[in-house]
Parts: C-alpha cells; structure tokens; sequence
C-alpha cells in the first residue's frame, strides 16, 4: 500500500474479478455460484422494490434495505454504510435497515473489488462508493416525483429531499419514498460515467455524517433476534466436533479406533479430513446427532498420528532460525530501498544497533469458529459469519470438490473476527461431514481448537541499526524484519508487492510500517520470510497486522536514538516530521496528532513521582496509502521488583471525516486496550510442534481490573475519511515501552513486556 506496492488493495478491478489460489493442491478456484438455476441471493429484493444500486433498496413501505458487503464484528460498519448512504439520498434514519451480503458475485463490485474486511479498509475505500450510490438515488428519486407530481422537468432542481420526503415548496406538494417507489416511477439508471459525475455534498453541508445515531444492529444484537453463525439450526441437522492433533501443522492420521465412540448415543461417523487446500492436516470430525454427544464422541476416539516434520519446533527454533536468516546478507526482498545506509554508518558519528521481538499471539474471539454445511442436490450451502467471502468460497469447494459456482454462502453476524475469520478453516470439517453423513452439519470449534489451531500473528524478530552525525541528526537506519508471512499462505499474487529489489514478490503485510512518514536519506527495509516458522506456524491477520510489530521497533528505536543523542524523544520525532520529498502531507498530519496526544496528556508539563514516566509514539497504520494518523502518551508507574502498571493512556487520532463520533471512539478505545494486552500479557508459545496455551488460564488477555484509564481525541478535518479499528493497537506497546525506560531507566525490546525482563534491565 506504497509506492512499491502494485494491486494490493482490494479495491480493484482485477482482484474482484480474477481466480483466487487456495493452496497448489486447490488452485483455480473461484468465487460461486455465478449462474446457477435457482439460486437467489438473501438480500435480492421484491420486483416491486426501487433498486438505485446493488448496496441498497428501497421497498414500497419506504424503507431502505443497505447491504453491507463487509464483515460485521461489533464495529457497526453495516450501520456506517447506511448511515453513509443516509446521507446524500436524504432518507430518514428510522426508515434505514441493514442486511448482510451473500457471495453472489453481484455483490463483487468493480469499484469496492473483494469482500474482504480486514486493514481498516472499509469506511476508507466505501465512503465515496457508497455516497454516490445515495445520491443517484435521490437524484431518481426526485425526477420520479417531479413527473408524478406533474412538475415540468426542469422544476426538478427546486424540489428539497429531507426525511425520506421529496417536496417543491413553491407549489407546497410532496411525496414520501414509499408513495414515489408505489408510482413505478422510479426507474433512472446511472453509468459509471454518470456517477462519477455527481456533485457530492461539502461536509459543511452533512446533516447525518458526523451524527452519532442509533447503530442499527443495537436492536437486533440484544432482543436476541441476531443470527450468529453458531446460532444456526437447520431441520434433521447433525452435530461435528474436531479432533485436532498435537502437532499445529503437518501431522498425518495414521489410524483412528472409533470402537469407543461407537457406544455414545447419536454417534453417526468419525470422518477424516482429506483437505485439498491444504488448510488443516491431521484433524478429525467426530458427527453425532447432538453437540454433547458429538464431544462425547470425539473424546472417545483413540487415533494415531505421525507428527510430521513440525513435531520436534519450538518457539527458540523459530526464533533462532530468524536470527541465521537476518545474518545472511543474501535472504530476503528489499521493501524500502532508499540512499545507502551502509555507507552512511561507515561516516556517522554514532551508531545504535537494536534487537525487537513480538511473540505468537492468538485472536481468540468469544464466539468459537463454526460453520454449518449443507447439501441441496448439487448446491453446497455454507452458513457462517467470516471476513473474506471472495476467498471463503473458494475454500469450501475446494473441501467439497466442487466448482466454486455451486457454492452459496450465507453470511451472518461474527461474534468477534480481529482477522481470525479472514480464515475459513471452520468450513472444511462441516463440508467434509456433511458430505459424508448425507445430513447438514454443524461444527462448533471447543475453546482449545481455536487457541491451539489459530491462524495466530508470528513470531517476529527485528535487527534496527541507526546512525546519527555530529549534530545528532538521524542520517541511515536499517531494518530487517524476519517472520512467518501471513499473506503469501494466502496464494494470492494480488495481494503480494514486487520487491524494490527485483527479487520476486514480497509480503508487505509483515513490513507495512517500517516505511515510516519520518525524514531519513538513507533507509533500508528488508522482508525476510521466515519458512520455519512460515510451515510450523501458519499465520494470519491479527488487529493491527504488521504495524503491531514494526511500530513496535520502529518506535523504540526512535526513542533509542534520541536518548543516545540527549534529544527529547517527542522533540526528536516532531523534527523528523518534516514533511521533506515523499513524506508531504502525511508528516504534518502525523505531527499534528503527536501535538494533540502530547497537549491533552500534559508531557513535559510537570514533574513526575520517582518511578513513574510517560512515553510517546506515532504511527501511520494501517500502510502509507491507508493511513490514520495516530499517537499516543503512555504514562506508566514502574515499582522496584520491574512490576509495570499503567496509569494512562492518551491517543489522539486523525481520522478524516467522522462517520459516527461516538463508534469511532468506541473503536479507538477498543483498540487501546487491545495494544496494551498484547505489549504486556498476550504470549502462546510453541513446543513440540503444537501451541501450548489452551484456554484463557494460560492465554491471558486483559482483565477489567487492569484497565488504566483512557482519554481520546478525535481530529476531524474534512479530509478523506480513515480507518480506526486497527491504529491504536499500534501506538501503544512502544509508548508504553518508552514511558518504562523515562520511568525506571529500563530499556525493553521484547513483547509483552514482562517484570523479569524489566528488572534486569534496570540492575544493567
């Protein structure tokens, strides 16, 4: 998402149209069900309905049904499509109403490219998309009701729209939505061309942009109404629980004695995965006609695995292959390749070299991965909620061995995703059992499956080598970022960047980051695919993706180089923030947002208790070309025996323009906290080829009682409208990093951060 970077958004035409690889063993599967008799989507409207666009209809009654073709978690981005259609068509929003796409091929549009819902991508690359969509169905809906209100046609421009009313207020008529859908008047199409063309509204002129309405899902998600993937129920429905190995990935089913689960009542059939995606290995589903017996089943059974190649790894040996990778001058892709660090070392006045590590994270939603499956004669039928229906597809036929065009899934809400759910493990054992009972099934993972069987963040390790002149100005830094690479498991070319280096394509999605909005004339990025890791550990998108870790080092080091050269760490920052060459625009926007954290958490303005110190940092997640501008002040209490408590945490971020105030704070916060529990309690672990930590005894996230108190400011400027799920978690874990360091003189690089690792820093 920079200047390297080449058709990696997911808003283009060719990735909304291509043919997505799930795996060498499953390549060439594509998004389903394009033509098949039948079929309808869930969202198709009656004949009778207004349809200005394929995001939204507006019915007879005069409600207007928005179809969101994202993923919707808990951050309401259904209701921000509806709300950003709201505004140019001039509904009502009590009138307005949310639905959830199918993977119809319709709903791949040209300009919005794949479902996908991951980077903090969908207010930012729907907002235009979705506003001219509403306006073209206001302007059809006003030239309706000139002509049914007999107006000549040029009186069209005086009539107002307000309310879910078009009315001339010269001749006093008017006529609601629902009176001018009834007339069948209604029938203006618009070509691309022509939308481009509209004239959108100037913010000052938003009356519901800005405005924190009533979320549309509120109602549904707590009268009980909402369907939940793992509220699915279906007539004469069997029940799937997976068996899962030892070993995370790699292990074989050697044999399987299912004489013991034979006895549990309702017991159908212990199915072995054959999984041609190469998605899962070693797993087995145990089916039965209830949940309790299908556990019960599994329980019994009594297989034997061969462990495969993974079963003797831990997370040293990940960690220890990434440190022989990062030595080798030769390994790797160069992301950045700007001027010659290496010869600006050999001049500089001072060198400071730096090591970071961020460990195996899990995304552990609260609603575990299911998904049902179902066969219909020839038409597979998936019901579960994920984040990546264009790859989601793909997947599942591949399971079924199937053309993806008999494929139809059923989107529902996700309890929880943070890019688990970009993953579509879940349907594999669904389809599979399915498949082999002849019943639809549903399977729910336990809470063990899902720790144990993640598609987790990797294991990273980071070598920072900077170097300053006689002035203490930052003249070269070099950063090599070693990991497993969560998106070429992907097997998408659209989604990896050609290197700078011409040495094939890299994942930018493990280096986004490091190509900072700083001013440095000499800068290395090298993106080193840790292949260990990359097979023991397959590794996905978590919140935040690799700005959680490159901001990690990036930021630290920052904060290194000014204490090396006795400059103050915010100071040091706002000089680099100079805006010079590549870095216009962005850098002030960024500098800004530094200011705003700083001002509202008083730095510098007073003197703190002995053992107490505040940190900053600043970060452009999600990548350049996507970025929200966000920083934030840590101010943190460090005790004697190295125990961290954090006392507070200041963010500001610059967003663009606010859709909803009050869920972009809500996202902010959110975020925050996320950042804080994976820089000082998240940690999963690798021994013997499999994930040690199992439930929430052993993975263990931020607990209520070490919440520290939270102040957000939002900056809202009219410009183009940001992301904010993901920012946050960004900033957080270096700030709180750099107050540890001004609090207690202890200097931590690897996360999360613990009180051992404090403490010895302290006594060197």
């Amino acid at each position: 998402m920079n200047k390297h970077v080449k058709n990696v958004t997911p808003a283009t035409t060719d990735l909304s149209r291509r043919s997505f690889l799930v795996g060498t063993a499953a390549s060439g599967l594509v998004l389903g069900y394009a033509g098949v008799p039948g079929i309808d989507s869930a969202s198709a409207a009656a004949p009778a309905n207004f349809e200005p666009s394929v995001w939204y209809a507006i019915s007879p009654d005069g409600l207007v049904t928005v179809t969101c073709g994202k993923a919707d978690m808990g951050q309401h981005i259904a209701s921000t499509m509806a709300q950003i259609v709201c505004e140019e068509l001039g509904a009502k929003w009590s009138d307005m109403r949310v639905a959830l796409a199918s993977n119809d091929p319709k709903f791949n549009d040209p300009v919005l490219g794949a479902q996908i819902t991951g980077g903090s991508w969908s207010t930012m690359m729907n907002f235009e998309a979705m506003s001219r969509a509403g306006a073209a169905g206001r302007i059809a809906l006003t030239e309706a009701a000139a002509a049914a209100m007999g107006l000549p046609p040029y009186f069209k421009d005086q009539l107002v729209v307000r309310d879910s009313i078009v009315s001339h207020p010269k001749s006093r008529k008017q006529m609601s939505f629902a009176d001018i859908v009834k007339s069948g008047k209604a029938t203006k199409t618009f070509t691309p061309d022509e939308l481009k063309a509209i004239k959108l509204k100037t913010p000052d002129q938003y009356t519901m942009i800005g405005v924190s309405v009533p979320q549309l899902d509120i109602p549904s998600k707590t009268n009980g109404t909402a369907k939940y993937g793992i509220d699915v129920m279906l007539p004469g429905m069997a029940y799937g629980k997976v068996v899962t190995p030892p070993v995370r990935f790699g292990a074989t089913v050697k044999s399987v004695d299912d004489s013991d689960a034979k006895k549990v009542p309702g017991f159908m059939k212990a199915v072995i995965l054959d999984d041609k995606t190469g998605t899962t290995s070693g797993w087995v589903v145990a089916v039965a006609s209830t949940y309790a017996n299908a556990r019960k089943a599994a329980d019994a059974l009594k297989i034997a695995y061969d462990g495969g190649p993974n079963a003797k790894l831990s997370s040293q040996s990940l960690l220890d292959e990434a440190k022989r990778l990062q030595g080798l001058e030769d390994s790797g892709q160069f992301f950045v390749k700007d001027g010659d660090p290496n010869a600006a070392f050999g001049s500089a006045a001072k060198v400071v070299e730096a090591e970071y590590t961020t460990s195996i994270n899990i995304h552990a939603p609260l609603e575990p991965m299911n998904a049902t499956a179902e066969f219909k004669g020839d038409i597979l039928h998936i019901y579960s909620g994920n984040q990546f229906a264009t790859r989601s597809g793909a997947i599942a036929a591949g399971a079924a061995g199937i053309d993806p065009k008999f494929v139809v899934m059923h989107q529902h809400w996700l309890g929880g995703g943070f890019g688990r759910r970009l993953d579509a493990d879940m349907m594999i054992p669904a389809v599979q059992a399915a498949k082999a009972v002849g019943k639809p099934v549903k399977v729910i993972y336990s809470r063990e499956n899902d720790m144990t069987m993640d598609f987790s963040r990797p294991l990273t390790y980071q070598k920072v080598k900077a170097g300053v002149d006689g002035d203490g100005k930052l003249v070269a830094l070099s950063h090599d970022v070693v990991s497993a690479w969560p998106t070429a498991r992907w097997g998408i070319p659209d989604f990896l960047t050609p290197s700078v280096d011409k040495k094939g394509p890299l994942d930018s999605f493990t280096v986004n980051g490091a190509d900072f909005f700083y001013t440095v004339p000499n800068h290395y990025v090298r993106a080193i695919k840790n292949e260990l890791a990359h097979n023991a550990t397959p590794s996905g998108q978590l919140r935040s993706v690799a700005p959680g870790w490159t901001f990690w080092a990036v930021e630290s080091m920052i904060d290194e180089i000014a204490t090396a050269t006795g400059k103050d760490p915010a100071q040091f920052r706002i000089s680099l923030l100079d805006g010079a060459g590549k870095n216009d625009g962005g850098a002030q926007r960024l500098r800004n947002t530094l200011l705003a954290a700083m001002g509202l958490s008083g730095y510098g303005t007073r003197p703190l208790p002995k053992g107490e110190g505040m940190g900053v940092a600043c970060v452009s997640s999600q990548e350049r070309a996507t970025a929200s501008w966000t920083a934030c002040v840590a101010h943190v209490a460090v005790a004697p025996s190295g125990a961290v408590t954090v006392k507070k945490l200041t963010v500001a971020t610059d967003v663009g323009t606010q859709v909803h105030p009050d869920n972009i704070r809500a996202q902010v916060e959110g975020a925050a906290l996320w950042g804080l529990s994976l820089a000082m309690y998240e940690k999963a672990t690798l021994k013997d080829g499999g994930i040690e930590q199992t439930n929430f005894d052993s993975y263990t996230p931020l607990r209520m009682s070490q919440m520290p108190e939270v102040a957000v400011t939002v900056i809202a400027n009219g410009e183009k409208a940001t992301g904010v799920g993901e920012p946050a978690v960004t900033v957080v874990a270096p700030a709180i990093g750099n107050a540890i360091f001004n609090a207690s003189g202890a200097r931590v690089r690897a996360l999360p951060i613990t009180a051992e690792a404090v403490k010895a820093s302290m006594k060197a």
